[in-house]
C-alpha cells in the first residue's frame, strides 16, 4: 500500500446496526440499501457481511450496480436485488434479465424494454406520494400491463421526503396518500415506504419492507432520537512529517493561517482528492490519542495539516477524521452538509480495509 489514506470498515458494527434495525421494525423485511458502493464503504465488504447477518434483500441504483452485486452473492442462496432507479435502456433490461434483478418501474416504456429483453421476473411499482421525484402517474395501468406481459409485481413503494423531521406534517400526508394508492392499485400487494429516518420516526408503519441506507452505516438518521447505532467507517490518514513552525509563519495555499506562536505541525497523507472536504480548512478537527487536533491552513489535494503542538505524535501515526471519536454527523453539520456526502465522497484511491476499530482507540496506532 503506497498511500496512507485509509477507510477502516467495522463489519461487526455493520451487523450490529442491521440487527438493531430489524428489532426496530419487527416483522417487516429489510431491503439493505447498498447503492453507490455501499455509501462509499465498499460493496465487496458490506454485502457479504450483511448476507451473513441474515439480509436477503438489497437495493442498488441501477443494473450495473445490480450485476456487480449479483456476482458477489452468486451461489449464496435466494437473494433479491432491487434496482431503485429502474432501467434506462435496452442494455439495462438485458442485465436485469441475465442477473435476475428486480427493477423499480414508473413508466410504460420500462415494461416495453423488459418485454424486448424477454424479462419474466418481478418489478416494484414506484408511486409519488408528495415528494415529486420519481413516481408513476398511472400505477393502475402499470399493474395491468405487468399482468398482461406475465411480469410479476413484487410490490409498490414510495419515498418519504421529511422523515428526518418527525413532526413535519408531510409525513402523515404521504402515509395517507400511500395507503390510498395501495388500496386503489391492489391492497394485497406488498408495500414499502420507510427509509432510515422513517424507521426511526414511525417504525409502526414498516409495512412489508423497509429500506434503510444511512442507518446501516451508523449515522443516526434523527440525531435527537438515537437508535443505538455504531459507526461503521473510520476515515484515517497518517502523519508524513512533523514541522516546527515559527511565530508569524503562514501555512498552506492562500496563507490563510498565521501562527501566533511557535508551533508543531503534522502533515497528513490525505486531502480533498481523497474525500476530506476542503470546507474543513481552518475549522475541522482530527482525533489522536484522546485529543482533538485542529486543522490549520487550507486542506490541499493530497495533504492536510494539523496543530500538534505539545502532542506526542510521530511520522507513521494514524489520525482519525471521522469514525468512533468524531462522528460523521458532527463533521457534516459543521460544514452545512450531511454524512451521506462525506461517505460517498471518499475517493476510489482510498483503501477500504475491513477490521475492528479497537486497535486504534487509544495509544499510538501505526498506519498499515
Amino acid at each position: 500500500m503506497s498511500r496512507h489514506a485509509i477507510v477502516r470498515i467495522n463489519l461487526n458494527h455493520l451487523q450490529h446496526n442491521y440487527q438493531v434495525l430489524q428489532l426496530r421494525v419487527g416483522q417487516s423485511e429489510i431491503m439493505a440499501i447498498v447503492k453507490a458502493d455501499a455509501y462509499g464503504h465498499g460493496l465487496d465488504l458490506v454485502a457479504p457481511a450483511l448476507f451473513a447477518a441474515g439480509c436477503r434483500h438489497f437495493g442498488v441504483t441501477d443494473a450495473l450496480e445490480g450485476s456487480a452485486l449479483r456476482q458477489l452473492v452468486a451461489g449464496e442462496g435466494d437473494v433479491e436485488i432491487t434496482l431503485l432507479s429502474g432501467i434506462y435502456d435496452a442494455e439495462d433490461a438485458k442485465l436485469a434479465t441475465q442477473h435476475q434483478l428486480t427493477p423499480t418501474i414508473t413508466e410504460p416504456d420500462h415494461l416495453s424494454l423488459l418485454h424486448q429483453a424477454d424479462f419474466h421476473g418481478r418489478v416494484w411499482i414506484k408511486v409519488d406520494t408528495g415528494m415529486h421525484r420519481l413516481g408513476s402517474s398511472d400505477p393502475v395501468a402499470l399493474l395491468s400491463q405487468c399482468r398482461k406481459q406475465a411480469i410479476g409485481v413484487r410490490g409498490i413503494m414510495s419515498h418519504l421526503a421529511c422523515a428526518d423531521t418527525p413532526t413535519h406534517p408531510m409525513n402523515r400526508q404521504q402515509l395517507a396518500a400511500f395507503r390510498d394508492l395501495r388500496s386503489r392499485i391492489d391492497s394485497n400487494l406488498p408495500a414499502s415506504l420507510l427509509n432510515s429516518a422513517g424507521i426511526a420516526a414511525i417504525p409502526e408503519h414498516g409495512m412489508d419492507m423497509v429500506r434503510p441506507g444511512i442507518a446501516l452505516y451508523g449515522s443516526e438518521p434523527i440525531t435527537d432520537q438515537p437508535l443505538g447505532l455504531k459507526p461503521v467507517m473510520q476515515f484515517t490518514g497518517a502523519v508524513m512529517q512533523i514541522r516546527q513552525i515559527p511565530t508569524g509563519a503562514q501555512l498552506s495555499y492562500g496563507a490563510t493561517f498565521r501562527a501566533e506562536k511557535n508551533m508543531r505541525i503534522a502533515v497528513l497523507s490525505l486531502g480533498y482528492a481523497d474525500g476530506l472536504p476542503r470546507a474543513l480548512s481552518n475549522r475541522g478537527h482530527a482525533f489522536f490519542d484522546g485529543r482533538k487536533l485542529s486543522v490549520v491552513g487550507r486542506v490541499c489535494m493530497d495533504y492536510t495539516m494539523l496543530d500538534v503542538t505539545d502532542i506526542d505524535i510521530q511520522p507513521g501515526d494514524a489520525v482519525e477524521f471521522w469514525g468512533d471519536h468524531i462522528l460523521a454527523n458532527d463533521v457534516a453539520a459543521s460544514i452545512d452538509t450531511i454524512s451521506y456526502t462525506l461517505f460517498t465522497g471518499i475517493a476510489a484511491r482510498v483503501a477500504r480495509i475491513a477490521e475492528q476499530f479497537d486497535r486504534c482507540k487509544t495509544g499510538r496506532c501505526k498506519a498499515d
